[in-house]
């Protein structure tokens, strides 16, 4: 089955992986911020097979993130130059790396992001710049732009209800938090006898 493009879709996360959304292609734009340009430098730093190098690079082109430019005219070679687009990428490698890290590095970290003049290590955090607040999970919320259409209204709204809800329970005290499941077990243990009382009533008899 051929997958589904995410092109056309209004939100911008299905359209950013609908350009990076392979692994093979996140790879090379992290090589190529770290300053690779070339196919051959491409291929020996990931250990990639040169057709799929090919079809990832060209991909990378055609969504505007890579420029293939001519560098050699005998033999003709092509070089792979970032764009702006594919420089504004850094923050998005910039964040992977740190999540990697946190979550996937138990041995500890093999790559950092370490400040140029003091060697010290990146404590990173996203921040709104207008404000300087960092962006946490509970002060800020995914809101319709101004251009969203009707259903990316309707399907936002959704899930800031859930979200609601979610936080109305987390914020609830215990035996409210209580499931439907545990409330009709507790109701259904109350009607019957304890196990003592019923021995004591056997033993009276």
């Amino acid at each position: 089955m051929e997958r589904k493009s995410f092109g056309n879709m209004q939100c911008p996360v299905a359209r950013t992986l609908e350009r990076v959304g392979e692994w093979w292609s996140i790879l090379i734009l992290r090589d190529a911020l770290q300053g690779l340009t070339r196919f051959d430098q491409f291929q020996k730093s990931l250990d990639i097979a040169p057709n799929m190098l090919t079809r990832r690079l060209h991909t990378l082109v055609d969504a505007g993130l890579l420029e293939r430019r001519q560098y050699s005219d005998r033999p003709p070679r092509f070089e792979y130059v970032l764009t702006d687009l594919g420089r504004d990428f850094r923050t998005i490698i910039i964040a992977l790396n740190a999540w990697g890290n946190k979550h996937f590095a138990p041995e500890g970290p093999s790559v950092m992001l370490v400040d140029s003049s003091t060697g010290r290590q990146v404590d990173l955090a996203l921040v709104d710049r207008n404000s300087g607040r960092e962006i946490n999970g509970s002060d800020f919320s995914i809101v319709a732009g101004p251009q969203a259409d009707e259903a990316l209204r309707t399907r936002l709204d959704s899930l800031a209800r859930h979200r609601e809800a979610a936080n109305e329970e987390q914020a609830a005290p215990a035996p409210v938090k209580r499931s439907r499941a545990t409330k009709a077990a507790a109701e259904a243990g109350a009607s019957k006898p304890s196990a003592p009382a019923a021995t004591k009533r056997s033993r009276r008899a």
